[in-house]
């Protein structure tokens, strides 16, 4: 007969071997990364990086899967119905987080309905115009908008981006008037204000150098609080007066209630996709900084931006009623 001692081995073993499917079930199939904007712009950049960098620790793969509109809201709002597994993230700036939810019913309404667990990059966007433009300064720019309303177009990556919401504090500050034109993207946009439909554009600084770099645009105003290095020449909105300086972030979030083990799995390979080499040479040569955050920290910088923007909204009369 089995001694006391052994029954107690035997059964601690049994359990021990029972553990183990559970604890190698994840990551046992496919991880899908949404995101909310089109194939080759920026965000599409960082979430193709990111699955080549996160890959390793998933066998069964990773997908980047392009959900399009509403300035990003799309792809959020199929993560807050997806299951909270583990196995669908989504990467995506802030603005899609703190504003787009206070202009529009969404499935999804504050930093308290999804798991932010990682947030990887920032920058400060600008204003570009192309090469051809008579505007060499921003005030030359700003003093024809002053002098003829609504005859300065700006285009932006979208409808309640942090980009757009520059430009709205921008012209509240100097008291113009220009002509937002959201575009669907830096594909868009770029080729309207090459083409002369627009006249100026707000973009990131990782769109804008080739262009700078390949004489097609020029930079009138950085949003930064102090001047960048990629584009020296250009003054910032707050050494000439203005206080405008909204950043954007990107982070990748998990559906409401993902098991922690998950978070943490997904957590420790994203860092180590932001701490690879080669994706800081990439994000340093557009001009983008690494910008590491991780999950309860990020959720309370997502509800201080978030009240933020409820400020910045109202007074633009953009704030869902």
């Amino acid at each position: 007969m089995l001694s006391h001692a052994m029954k107690r081995i035997i059964l601690l073993l049994a359990a021990a071997l029972l553990a183990l499917p559970a604890a190698a079930q994840y990551p046992n199939r496919p991880v899908t990364m949404l995101i909310g904007y089109p194939a080759g712009g920026l965000v599409d950049i960082v979430a193709r990086l990111m699955v080549e960098g996160m890959k390793p620790r998933f066998p069964a793969g990773m997908v980047v899967v392009t959900k399009p509109g509403a300035a990003g809201a799309v792809a959020i709002g199929e993560l807050a119905r997806a299951p909270a597994d583990g196995y669908t993230v989504v990467l995506t700036p802030a603005s899609a987080l703190v504003i787009a939810p206070q202009m529009n019913d969404l499935a999804y309404r504050t930093p308290d309905d999804y798991d932010p667990f990682i947030n990887l990059i920032a920058y400060y966007p600008l204003i570009g115009v192309r090469s051809e433009s008579k505007y060499k300064t921003i005030q030359e720019l700003l003093t024809e908008a002053k002098d003829n309303p609504g005859l300065i177009r700006v285009g932006s990556p979208g409808e309640g981006t942090s980009s757009h919401l520059n430009l709205e504090e921008l012209m509240r500050y100097v008291g113009v008037k220009m002509v937002h034109v959201p575009y669907n993207g830096w594909a868009q946009s770029s080729v309207a204000t090459l083409g002369g439909h627009i006249e100026a554009v707000v973009a990131q600084p990782g769109e804008l150098k080739p262009m700078v770099d390949g004489k097609r645009m020029r930079v009138l105003l950085n949003f930064t609080p102090q001047r960048h290095a990629a584009f020296p020449e250009a003054p910032t909105a707050k050494e000439l007066g203005w206080d405008v300086a909204y950043g954007i972030s990107y982070m990748l979030l998990a559906p409401r209630g993902t098991p922690a083990a998950e978070q943490r799995y997904l957590h420790d390979a994203a860092k180590a996709a932001i701490e690879d080499p080669k994706f800081a040479a990439t994000m340093n040569s557009r001009g983008i900084d690494i910008d590491y955050r991780p999950g309860e920290a990020l959720r309370a910088d997502l509800w201080r931006e978030y009240r933020q923007h409820t400020e910045v909204l109202r007074r633009a009369g953009m704030l869902k009623k």
